[in-house]
């Protein structure tokens, strides 16, 4: 009886911890205030969850999970193919910008997917009556990543592999292809599942495996090193799809259907209908075709009302994204006069999008990572990061050197630059009237450099397993249960930092005048 009653009261403890937070935002509602991550804190609770210990995983869209709830933001200087891959081989998603052509986009999505492998349907080949010197030349202007090709004669049938191993011992550039390859192949039949590639390439001690047809003609092949790690049950936590690929994700625009086929070609995961505000006729009935004609998970923002949440839901949206004007480069709100502060915004579609079991991304206003809880505490599934990802190695540009530090450039994708080089951020932003009448709804400026993403992701992410643990949730639907919430003064605020103290070493979690 004793039993039945703690497990009856820990059940009703958390029925009224859901209760207080949806009275919390009631209020706040009804006073017509709207809330950030600086008005708010998360109220800590009886833990038997030790930091280390939570599950981090989460969603994207319906179908398209996270192996961490975050998502670097599509922009460009912020997400192309290397953070891109960066990301998800941290266990997260990177949505590639749209600032360039459809093809150079597809070929930057194409990277992410070929970073890992399972079966390569489609191998990059080379013909025997080509020379080493052409071949490395091309491997340097595709910038390739990979040391192995099959090669191929005039009818495309297998005929010999190119490793590493051959271009290292190959004495001059001028020897052909055909001469400097390995002859004696092993090859499986096309079709053949990863369960027995891998069995063939151990028994063989071959770290590439040709599927072949029964003309001898090239139909995928394994490598080695991928095979393993899938069969090994991903022991790195890479977020992968189920061929075994890197997870990638790419931002489109409205009626953007060159666009989308050819990101589908490539074996695209998911898109974003990316613009500045998707409760439009234009993106409903963009969204509405997309889903019938195509089968792909479509994620679309940005809103910050509960009634455009549900009308994209409807209309067909896998994922909606949360936030007008949040970014610390945007200047939506001063411009324009609109937009709902963060907190409120993503709980208030949150709560709409919960009862269709649509996930939500929380896109912008973070500065800590201690704003990842809060923003998953209040209903969102993910994050996404622009300036908290700017400044790394993996993110876009060079690192400029600046009054003796080291910097890189990071700017609004409605900035006068991004919208007077791209026609991407022009129609972001619902501007058509070409590059001389431009109405900027965001900035340029410098990011100090922060090094590799891994570094700085590793501060993020234990921040949030830090604020997991104090408030007791041993994952994020835990979070969304157990989360409360109370609202600080401008007092609390400046209690909530460091004061008092001049800092002389600045920790890697809490950057000082960035």
């Amino acid at each position: 009886m004793k039993k039945f009653e703690r497990e009856f009261n820990f059940y009703e403890n958390q029925k009224n911890r859901e209760k207080s937070k949806d009275t919390f935002f009631k209020k706040t509602e009804e006073q017509r205030i709207a809330l950030t991550f600086d008005d708010v804190r998360l109220k800590s609770g009886y833990s038997k969850v030790m930091p280390d210990d939570v599950d981090l995983e989460s969603k994207f869209s319906r179908n398209i999970g996270l192996k961490i709830p975050i998502v670097s933001a599509a922009m460009d200087t912020v997400t192309e193919h290397q953070m891109g891959i960066g990301m998800a081989l941290l266990g997260g998603l990177g949505v590639i910008h749209k600032n360039m052509s459809p093809e150079e986009q597809a070929r930057r999505v194409s990277k992410v997917k070929y970073y890992l492998n399972g079966l390569i349907d489609k191998p990059i080949c080379v013909r025997k009556e080509q020379s080493i010197a052409e071949i490395l030349k091309m491997k340097k202007e595709k910038e390739y990543s990979f040391n192995t090709f099959p090669v191929i004669d005039k009818k495309d049938r297998l005929v010999g592999i190119l490793s590493k191993n051959d271009f290292d011992f190959c004495k001059s550039g001028s020897i052909k292809a055909g001469e400097a390859m390995s002859k004696e192949v092993i090859t499986a039949p096309k079709g053949t599942k990863l369960e027995k590639a891998y069995e063939v390439m151990f028994e063989n001690k071959k770290k590439t495996l040709p599927l072949v047809d029964k003309d001898n003609r090239l139909a995928g092949i394994y490598v080695f090193k991928d095979v393993k790690r899938i069969m090994m049950e991903n022991p790195g936590g890479y977020n992968v799809d189920e061929n075994g690929q890197l997870v990638a994700a790419a931002a489109i625009g409205v009626n953007d259907f060159e666009r989308l086929e050819l990101l589908i070609e490539k074996k695209i995961n998911v898109v974003v209908i990316d613009t500045a505000h998707a409760d439009t006729e234009s993106v409903v009935q963009n969204l509405k075709e997309i889903k019938k004609k195509y089968k792909i998970d479509v994620v679309v923002g940005n809103v910050s009302e509960p009634e455009s949440t549900k009308r994209l839901i409807k209309a067909g949206a896998d994922g909606i994204k949360v936030g007008q004007g949040p970014g610390s480069i945007c200047t939506t709100r001063v411009v324009a006069g609109i937009g709902s502060p963060q907190v409120s915004a993503v709980y208030k579609c949150s709560k709409i999008a919960q009862e269709y079991g649509v996930p939500v991304c929380a896109d912008g206003g973070l500065k800590y990572s201690g704003d990842i809880p809060i923003a998953l505490g209040e209903g969102a599934h993910c994050v996404m990061m622009g300036g908290m990802l700017s400044g790394t190695k993996e993110a876009p540009g060079d690192v400029i050197f600046r009054e003796g530090r080291q910097w890189k450039i990071y700017r609004g994708m409605g900035s006068v630059g991004a919208m007077e080089e791209h026609k991407g951020s022009r129609e972001r932003y619902r501007q058509s009237s070409g590059k001389k009448s431009l109405v900027a709804e965001g900035v340029e400026g410098l990011k100090p450099y922060k090094g590799g993403l891994s570094q700085v992701m590793f501060q993020y992410i234990n921040g949030l397993r830090r604020g997991m643990g104090y408030v007791g949730a041993a994952d994020i639907a835990e979070l969304h249960r157990k989360a409360d919430f109370v609202r600080i003064s401008g007092a609390g605020k400046a209690e909530s930092h460091p004061h008092d103290i001049l800092i002389t070493r600045e920790p890697p979690n809490y950057p000082i005048g960035d």
